[in-house]
């Protein structure tokens, strides 16, 4: 691996120094810890005399272009703070690569409940239920920003939404390949003739909307902070809803939990027939007819990013230790999206 813990250190007192001058009210010393999580973006807790505050960074060393945009994180963070969508308040962004080595944003702390896994085995049933109740709410609200008056109507392009994120998604995967797997071949030839036509809806998309970034109180029956808006952008809100619902069908495995197999009734997670009516009545959009193409693509395009987690791995700047067993499900998750496709 060579993933050198050293690299993902912090410059505490330099980096108490640099922020004391450009966030208000900042007062140094600090000390800064690695979270778990944040595959793609390292990030640290940073507990200084003035309070705690989390901060986010590219990685060091070679990455693909257009990956790692702490940047465009700033900018969606700034545009929804103080919306319906609860976000952390940003607090600063450096673009400086010398003060830690590296681009990075500083925002507040918030003191939230993570849920890593989506059979939820901490909640009682009910509280389950109201858990995705509120998940929908939000995904609901974060499609209904309206991204002209947010200051966003630039923040991706418009039309085509699929057709251009197959064809991104193509290249970053050939960009990372590191083994020949016929179920990916099998989907970057038949996805495209597959993709429904441009129906015009436009709206801001998390990207990675899942259990794990989103930050809750302690019962799960409120929404405090959405995390993770690396792979944000304008396009197809029913992307977001297809990735949420990957996890139905994700087997269990350590990297990324998911639901397949479990007696979700039982649970009182509702199934998937049940969020897309809850999604469609919270939203007023219609499910498309070919919502095996949306899985499909859900399933290739999160195949291709960890893919490129798995390249990072190699190459030694993969950021969490779960960057091998990541790379590993890249063949899974192609023969599961090969296999919605194929219904």
């Amino acid at each position: 691996m060579g993933d050198s813990r050293a690299s993902l250190q912090l410059p505490d007192a330099a980096l108490a120094e640099y922020l004391g001058a450009h966030i208000p009210g900042f007062q140094g010393p600090l000390q800064s810890s690695k979270f778990k999580g944040g595959q793609s973006n390292p990030t640290y807790l940073l507990e200084a005399a003035s309070g705690r505050y989390v901060l986010r960074r590219k990685p060091p060393g070679t990455l693909l272009g257009s990956a790692h945009a702490v940047d465009r994180e700033f900018r969606v963070l700034k545009a929804l703070h103080g919306s319906g969508v609860p976000v952390a308040h940003p607090l600063h962004l450096c673009t400086d690569d010398a003060i830690i080595g590296s681009m990075f944003y500083v925002m507040s702390y918030i003191d939230g409940r993570v849920f890593w896994d989506p059979s939820l085995p901490e909640l009682q049933t009910e509280q389950r239920t109201a858990l995705y109740e509120v998940l929908l709410q939000t995904l609901a609200a974060i499609h209904a920003v309206d991204v002209d008056k947010a200051g966003l109507i630039d923040y991706g392009k418009p039309g085509n939404y699929f057709a251009r994120q197959l064809d991104r998604w193509s290249r970053q995967y050939r960009n990372s390949e590191t083994q020949a797997i016929p179920a990916m071949e099998a989907l970057i030839t038949q996805l495209p003739p597959r993709c429904p036509e441009d129906d015009g809806s436009i709206a801001l998309v998390h990207g990675d909307f899942r259990i794990d970034n989103l930050m809750f109180t302690p019962d799960g029956g409120k929404v405090l902070a959405v995390v993770d808006w690396e792979l944000s952008t304008l396009g197809h809100p029913l992307a977001d809803l297809g990735y949420l619902c990957m996890a139905l069908r994700l087997p269990r495995n350590p990297a990324l939990p998911g639901l397949a197999g479990m007696d979700r009734e039982a649970l009182g997670i509702p199934d998937e027939p049940a969020l897309l009516v809850r999604y469609a009545e919270l939203t007023g959009r219609s499910i498309p007819a070919d919502w095996p193409f949306v899985l499909a693509f859900s399933f290739f395009r999160l195949a291709a990013i960890a893919q490129g987690v798995a390249k990072r791995a190699q190459q030694g700047n993969a950021s969490s230790e779960q960057a091998q067993q990541a790379g590993q499900m890249v063949q899974m998750l192609a023969e599961l999206g090969l296999r919605e496709l194929q219904k």
